[in-house]
């Protein structure tokens, strides 16, 4: 009788590593972030207006403004590892068909996918993070996961400008395929987890969570915030190649340097918010600061616009990091619904301020769209200053 010797086969492991979702989470804010410094040769490209090439990033925030309230009805028995990988799977061919199509309206359809497989992917991510943290762990964890959402948000933007600039404004996407597939293929090598576990986001419960004293004012503070915030990031390269006939890709994409600064802020949230006595001082702090930022953005010169996107985006990422934070204190109860009304809000706003605020800009100017903003920018800071809680 013959008995083999050969090695069995480890098991595979039931959950991703901290790396490998890390990568995932920068990955997928990278796909969702890279055509903004490419909206002018969109334009140039396909014959379309500045508010059509906008409407690239609009058509993504419109489902992640409302995923959030639908998905605990669709997802209570599906293994997050099994979802992960099969949404990034898909954003990896929606990044291929991105390089390949030729037709601008395929485009805002191909933009639409990707817009519903973000929350999926986004959703799975926090579900396993949460998983593998424990007591005090979790909020250093997800400190991490917000980190890395904005490394996201910067590295899609500047990346895909510089190779725009170098290969081409295809190679971008065809870039973030191929980087989509690797990571599929590193997850294909983790078995399937646990099922899911979200709360059905039942409209009584809304109800109940917006009810409560403050919450429906600081949800409306945070509309407000990232509205100003989206729309200032979609049409800054419409200025850039005003002042400037050199501004190509890449300086556009440079030009988003200061999101970096956002890592910085919302890891110091916390203390800062504790040396000015609370998070609604801190927090007004930081619109105040965001909206004098905005109107330095009124400067014609480059040099000036790339040192005051630092200030601008620190004093977002401030807010927004403790906003999130906040709504999650307020509510021992229901926080699987108190985070998505937060989510729905944040990119609501989103959805608003990547399109509208450019017919204001045609039809106004620069300081005309800078004015609109700072008007909503104040009813955000009155909403946060309402949001008092007893």
């Amino acid at each position: 009788m013959s008995i083999s010797t050969s090695p069995q086969t480890p098991p595979l492991p039931a959950w991703p590593g901290m790396g490998l979702l890390i990568f995932t989470t920068i990955l997928t804010l990278s796909a969702l972030y890279a055509p903004q410094p490419l909206l002018p040769v969109l334009v140039a490209e396909f014959g379309v207006s500045r508010e059509a090439a906008a409407a690239l990033t609009t058509v993504a925030f419109i489902p992640l403004s409302l995923a959030p309230l639908v998905y605990g009805y669709v997802l209570e028995s599906v293994s997050a590892t099994r979802m992960l990988r099969r949404a990034v799977l898909l954003l990896a061919l929606s990044e291929l068909a991105f390089f390949l199509v030729a037709d601008f309206s395929a485009l805002l359809a191909l933009r639409l996918v990707q817009g519903l497989l973000i929350p999926a992917i986004l959703t799975a991510l926090m579900t396993q993070l949460a998983s593998m943290a424990r007591g005090a762990e979790v909020q250093r964890t997800m400190a991490v996961y917000i980190a890395a959402t904005i490394l996201g948000g910067f590295l899609g933007r500047a990346c895909s400008g510089m190779i725009a600039t170098w290969l081409g404004w295809r190679m971008s996407f065809l870039v973030l395929a191929l980087s989509l597939g690797l990571c599929f293929a590193l997850l294909c090598r983790v078995a399937d987890g646990p099922p899911l576990s979200l709360q059905r986001p039942r409209p009584r419960v809304m109800v109940d969570v917006l009810s409560q004293k403050g919450m429906l004012a600081l949800y409306l503070g945070v509309f407000c915030l990232f509205l100003s915030f989206a729309a200032v990031m979609n049409f800054l390269p419409f200025r850039l190649t005003e002042l400037h006939s050199e501004a190509d890709e890449m300086r556009i994409g440079l030009m988003y340097s200061g999101y970096a600064m956002g890592i910085v802020s919302s890891l110091l949230a916390v203390p800062i918010c504790r040396r000015l006595g609370g998070e609604r001082r801190g927090m007004a702090l930081g619109m105040v600061l965001f909206g004098l930022a905005v109107l330095g953005l009124g400067f014609g010169r480059v040099e000036w616009l790339f040192v005051d996107m630092f200030v601008l985006c620190a004093a977002m990422f401030l807010v927004h990091a403790t906003a999130s934070g906040l709504v999650n204190c307020r509510s021992s109860q229901n926080r699987g619904v108190v985070n998505g009304l937060y989510v729905a809000f944040y990119y609501g706003g989103g959805t608003v301020g990547s399109l509208l605020p450019g017919y204001v800009y045609r039809h106004c100017g620069w300081w005309g769209f800078l004015l609109v903003l700072l008007g909503v920018i104040g009813a955000g800071l009155l909403c946060l200053l309402a949001s008092r809680h007893d």
